[in-house]
């Protein structure tokens, strides 16, 4: 287990950060010319930083963000 102390801004800063990268990897996913590799990757990235989302957001704001389900998980 590792620690980090940072003052609120920086806490805002990364909240924001992390939003626009799951943001982006949504709209990603939905497009339908990038390969599957390629998609699988990203949802285990989207895993990762909605983790990191959780330790710094509240959770009303990571309701808009809860992965969904696909047919193979």
């Amino acid at each position: 287990m590792l620690g980090l102390m940072i003052n609120d801004m920086e806490k805002r800063e990364l909240e924001y950060l992390i939003k626009r990268e799951l943001d982006e990897i949504i709209f990603d996913l939905d497009d339908h010319r990038i390969d599957h590799l390629v998609k699988n990757a990203m949802r285990d990235r989207y895993k990762t930083l909605f983790q990191l989302l959780r330790r710094v957001s509240t959770d009303k704001e990571c309701l808009r963000y809860i992965p969904k389900r696909t047919k193979n998980e």
